[in-house]
């Protein structure tokens, strides 16, 4: 075994050549802690400066939605057309310079608007744009599904599938995906392709076999279309 002073002799000359490496390389070595100690301050601010930015975001949605709840009873009427305006073009500002939560739920007040009033295209529209804005966050399938439905109010058959389709791509727990797939199979029904509305009404039978509803009404679709 080495004696301590053995042990001395050995780590003295590498601790020499630490502090040698050092006083020799001195000015990059600190420029280099420099830096990253900046570049992690400037991390951290970055972060900050978006935290605020979405807590703002997301007040001013919450504002909104206290407008649009008090109009909500009253969207189709005329004394509240101006108003109506008002809040859609607010909306509508805010939303194309928002993404995210904030976003997707301005858009989606502005789909519900044109939903009351029937202006399906101009939902269909809002809706889509619902789904883009917020597509990392919950709003995403459930706009998918309603701009299908917009879409289906337009005759748009396979524009809708394509909105469903979406639906049940952007989350797995969206709670509508058995009543989406289950639409995807009714539509298929309606273009005549009863291969592919019985391949759809099979996935909601093998995708949610615990729902309630959306399993039945699809073997009984399938019965009626195998029967025929």
């Amino acid at each position: 075994m080495q004696s301590e002073k053995e042990k001395n002799a050995v780590s003295a000359p590498v601790g020499d050549g630490i502090n040698e490496f050092v006083q020799k390389h001195r000015t990059p070595i600190f420029v280099s802690a420099g830096a990253i100690l900046l570049s992690l301050i400037a991390f951290i601010v970055v972060l900050s400066v978006m935290d605020m930015v979405r807590a703002r975001a997301v007040s001013a949605v919450e504002d909104f939605s206290s407008r649009y709840e008090t109009l909500l009873p009253s969207i189709t009427e005329e004394y509240s057309a101006v108003d109506v305006e008002e809040l859609l073009a607010d909306l509508e500002a805010f939303a194309r310079k928002n993404s995210g939560y904030a976003g997707g739920k301005a858009w989606s007040m502005i789909a519900n608007i044109h939903g009351e009033k029937k202006d399906w295209p101009a939902a269909e529209a809002a809706w889509a744009a619902a789904a883009k804005a917020a597509k990392k966050t919950y709003l995403a399938p459930l706009a998918s599904f309603n701009a299908g439905a917009a879409a289906e109010e337009q005759g748009k058959t396979q524009e809708a599938i394509d909105y469903y389709t979406s639906s049940l791509a952007a989350m797995s727990d969206f709670p509508g995906a058995p009543r989406a797939q289950f639409a995807i199979g009714r539509l298929q029904e309606s273009l005549g392709d009863t291969e592919a509305a019985i391949e759809a009404y099979r996935t909601v039978i093998s995708g949610w076999s615990y729902d309630q509803v959306w399993p039945s009404l699809a073997r009984s679709r399938i019965i009626a279309l195998e029967g025929e």
